[in-house]
């Protein structure tokens, strides 16, 4: 059974989950070179998901590849042009946050039911719909990021299995574990700034 799962593997998910696992890594220790292993993982990721007919996970890892490059130079040289730091969400970034959910399910949704094969189309944009959001409060640098996109994982486990992407579920539990620790650890570096300013 295992050697049947392996053998379905492709490189390009191989490398893909390698790339992603890095990233995340770098992340969660708010190193701004992360986006640069993410761009690697997001164009092998890419091939991967449209092979697969997960077509709102193709779109959505094309926004990875946007928000990748505007997250690293965002977090790199902000609006002052030094690194910009690790925030909490102001009101006005929840309801742009939660616009974007509602806002890209509804278009996946329509996109995914009218217009393509997709036997998930429902899954396949709730999976998108968050991992939209948490992206964007990511490449903000906003700590609730983490929260959106575990609520993405979450859905995303029973996707990936339903769709053989065996190694891409492995990922995507591991990316879960990371964001509770990845919480944590912004959680530390906000309460540590605070602590130094008084």
């Amino acid at each position: 059974m295992m050697q049947e799962i392996l053998k379905q593997i492709t490189l390009p998910e191989w490398f893909g989950v390698l790339f992603s696992v890095i990233q995340v890594l770098l992340a969660r220790k708010n190193n701004v070179n992360n986006y640069l292993f993410g761009i690697a993982g997001i164009l092998l990721t890419l091939y991967v998901m449209l092979t697969s007919k997960l077509y709102a996970e193709f779109t959505l890892n094309l926004y990875y590849l946007i928000m990748s490059i505007y997250g690293w130079l965002y977090w790199k040289f902000g609006k002052q042009k030094s690194e910009m730091e690790i925030s909490v969400t102001s009101a006005s970034e929840k309801w742009i946050a939660g616009g974007i959910v509602l806002g890209t399910f509804s278009l996946f949704w329509f996109f995914l039911t009218h217009f393509t094969d997709s036997d998930v189309p429902v899954w396949d944009s709730l999976v998108s719909a968050f991992a939209w959001a948490g992206m964007w409060l990511m490449a903000r640098r906003k700590i609730e990021n983490w929260v959106i996109l575990n609520i993405s994982n979450i859905i995303s486990i029973p996707l990936l299995l339903h769709k053989e992407l065996y190694l891409y579920a492995v990922l995507t539990s591991f990316l879960f574990l990371v964001a509770i620790s990845g919480y944590m650890e912004w959680q530390k570096i906000i309460k540590t700034k605070a602590n130094a300013q008084y």
